[in-house]
């Protein structure tokens, strides 16, 4: 299994005190380079908002995805990079192969990309952008998902006619390290999704909540998906992303949980009991995250991103990192 820490990129996402900036992410990148975790990730909105909790539906700061994503290359040397995951709507699709392909040269080959649909209305209307049904956006995928494949799959040119992408003769130069560049699909995995992730991807995100229970059922559905696409379910790769409250035990655990319940935007967590919240995020005591960490690993997912607070993509508490990585990485890479 193989560990990830979701970076803290949005206004909301500072230790209470900081200003978020980009040295901010680049002290997280590397400090969890340095607790040994393998991998970091960066989330991709052009704004955040609370509305969706009913909070205050003020614009809320975050630094793009693929420049965020290549200045954090540039400063690791171990750890890979990702996204998780990049709207395909926001992005002309050849432009992102290039993209790509310049972070994975930046990185010396360690690009994971993610991609999905999208799902905010309100940042399609402030930049202009063509929100769509639902069916259009995962044309916008479908679309996105060939042209990265098409790239992977050869040293010469592309020629590519989509419904919005035409490629003649398109060159990669420099092209990527990884031949091809790992590309997954993130989303709560209905079968469209998983059409399109058997069809054209390494494999399948999902975020942030799952028990190990309903991972199970939704496993099945990958299988099957795999099966009509005449793909060998053993080359898709699974992975997730879990918030995580990490406490000595669980008493610790529970009061970090509660410090985030009341802190949640527009008491959203009001309902919210430290039993619901443990049943399918990665919280607890170290052993019951291990615990959990196994029953995730024997159903095939090779890993895990951690979010360390209620909200995605903030390190609220920096200790709840350090705890992680001390109390239940440590553990788990030396094989306890």
């Amino acid at each position: 299994m193989r560990f990830g820490l979701a970076l803290p990129h949005y206004g909301f996402s500072a230790p209470r005190g900081e200003q978020m900036d980009y040295g901010l992410v680049a002290t997280w990148a590397k400090r969890a380079e340095d607790l040994g975790f393998d991998s970091v990730w960066v989330s991709d909105h052009l704004f955040y908002s609370f509305a969706r909790y009913g909070g205050d539906p003020a614009p809320i700061a975050s630094l793009e995805a693929m420049t965020l994503l290549s200045a954090v290359a540039a400063i690791t040397e171990r750890v890979r990079v990702g996204t998780l995951v990049l709207c395909s709507p926001f992005r002309d699709a050849g432009l992102l192969a290039k993209m790509a392909a310049t972070v994975d040269r930046i990185s010396g080959g360690r690009l994971d990309l993610g991609v999905g649909a999208g799902w905010s209305k309100e940042e399609f209307d402030a930049f202009g952008l063509e929100f769509g049904s639902v069916g259009e956006r995962f044309g916008a995928l479908e679309e996105t998902l060939r042209v990265l494949q098409a790239f992977g799959e050869t040293d010469g040119p592309v020629t590519f006619d989509g419904p919005s992408v035409h490629l003649r003769e398109a060159p990669m130069l420099p092209p990527a390290v990884q031949r091809p560049i790992p590309v997954f699909v993130g989303g709560k995995g209905g079968p469209r999704l998983l059409r399109l992730a058997a069809s054209y991807a390494a494999g399948w995100n999902l975020v942030w909540r799952v028990s190990p229970e309903e991972y199970a059922t939704k496993v099945t559905d990958v299988r099957a998906a795999c099966e009509v696409q005449g793909r060998d379910p053993s080359t898709f790769r699974l992975s997730l992303g879990f918030y995580g409250l990490t406490g000595a035990d669980e008493d610790g655990a529970r009061a970090a949980f509660e410090r985030g319940r009341v802190a949640f935007p527009g008491g959203a967590m009001d309902g919210e009991t430290w039993e619901s919240w443990r049943a399918d995020t990665l919280s607890g005591s170290p052993d019951q995250i291990i615990e959990r960490v196994r029953a995730f690993e024997a159903l095939g997912v090779e890993e895990i991103v951690l979010s360390p607070w209620v909200l995605p993509f903030a390190v609220v508490e920096p200790e709840q990192v350090e705890m992680f990585a001390e109390l239940v990485l440590g553990p788990l890479k030396a094989g306890s």
